[in-house]
């Protein structure tokens, strides 16, 4: 049975906290900012960690 590679597109987006959660960024920040208050967009530019619903799935992809 051959090694489980890493998904690269993910890798790049996410990165591992000291403590080991998952620490991602937000979308809908990159285009149409002008439709959006400025409190919207100042949120958005900060990191979020990873939602528990997806914290499985996305371990799964980063073994490698």
């Amino acid at each position: 049975m051959p090694k489980m590679k890493t998904k690269k597109a993910l890798a790049k987006r996410v990165k591992r906290t000291g403590t080991g959660k998952l620490k991602r960024s937000h979308a809908y920040i990159s285009h149409f900012a002008a439709n959006k208050s400025q409190k919207q967009k100042r949120k958005l530019r900060k990191s979020t960690l990873v939602s528990k619903s997806d914290y499985k799935r996305i371990k799964l992809m980063l073994q490698g």
